[in-house]
């Protein structure tokens, strides 16, 4: 049976202040994010935290059929082409009627995720402030300041920008009338949580905590929580634990998006996010034995074996120039 429902907590400090809204579960195998928000739920009504000012919302739970599959999805992506559907096609639809009035009423948003493969935990961060057509955004100075607050050791940009290249060669591909297809070719199927939170006025970040399983990533859920309600204003950061950076995060632009053709495409190793590759390194073979090469030093980033054909197969990155 199909959930009927998303559970939302919301706290007001008895002071004015920024409007945070807190997402776990947006994918439903991604829980680490949905144990954090139920260890800081308990903290504030024991009193342990206090929420001095401001409003602070929880959504533990995003996508509560994904959830209740144990999988990433429940009928599609919930975080691609993330809008209040006229006429809702499916379950993630009818989520996105409810989540987007609930973002446009907050001012940041905090999304924890986490990733299938091993790796470290980085963040997803917005775009440089602009006028443009594809993401205008007046926040970059106090979203990049949350984004280097959180904690991880990597930051990574220009997931839009670059998802739109690869937009703009799937509108080129023959139609065969399916509603994946239609997602996938979409101009708005690269809007997820902080991409639609921007178009509201807002600003906010991606947290992959680390891979799904890891018992450390309800830890770094936690630890981003804290600190953004620390950096707000929202809490006294002498109340809470803070473990301080190390070193200075590395800022990595992703440039490249590159899709799977057909089943037979194949990496040319067991390829794990980030790993570094050189300039015209084979990363993997098309089907009908022709070489896909780096165009540029840099890193891999999301290579996926279980791709389907005319979906992301993988993204290259490299080194920013932006300074935090």
């Amino acid at each position: 049976m199909q959930p009927t429902h998303l559970r939302v907590h919301q706290f007001a400090g008895l002071l004015p202040g920024p409007r945070l809204i807190v997402t776990g579960a947006v994918h439903g195998n991604e829980t680490c994010g949905t144990r954090a928000i139920e260890r800081l739920l308990q903290a504030l009504d024991s009193g342990a935290l206090r929420l001095q000012r401001g409003t602070l919302t929880a959504i533990p739970i995003v996508n509560p059929l994904a959830c209740q599959r144990g999988q990433r999805e429940g009928e599609r992506n919930l975080n691609r082409n993330l809008r209040p559907a006229v006429i809702a096609q499916d379950f993630e639809d009818r989520i996105g009627q409810v989540l987007c009035p609930w973002l446009a009423a907050h001012d940041v948003l905090l999304d924890l995720h986490s990733f299938n493969a091993v790796g470290q935990p980085f963040v997803m961060l917005g775009p440089r402030d602009n006028t443009g057509p594809l993401e205008p955004f007046r926040h970059e100075l106090a979203e990049a300041a949350m984004a280097a607050a959180l904690g991880p050791a990597r930051i990574v940009e220009g997931w839009l920008s670059t998802y739109a290249l690869g937009l703009q060669r799937r509108a080129q591909q023959p139609k065969d009338g399916s509603r994946r297809q239609s997602l996938d070719q979409d101009p708005h199927y690269g809007v997820g949580t902080t991409e639609y939170m921007r178009s509201q006025g807002g600003y906010g970040v991606t947290l992959e905590c680390g891979q799904h399983d890891d018992p450390n990533a309800p830890e770094v859920a936690w630890q981003a929580i804290t600190r953004t309600l620390a950096l707000l204003g929202m809490i006294d950061a002498a109340e809470v634990t803070l473990h301080q950076p190390t070193q200075t995060p590395e800022l990595l632009q992703l440039y490249e998006v590159v899709d799977r053709e057909h089943e037979g495409d194949q990496f040319a190793k067991a390829w794990v996010s980030f790993d570094a590759i050189a300039k015209g390194q084979l990363i993997g073979t098309r089907h009908d034995g022709t070489p896909v090469l780096a165009p540029d030093a840099g890193r891999i980033v999301f290579p996926n074996t279980r791709a389907q054909p005319g979906q992301e197969w993988f993204y290259l990155a490299r080194a920013s120039q932006r300074r935090l």
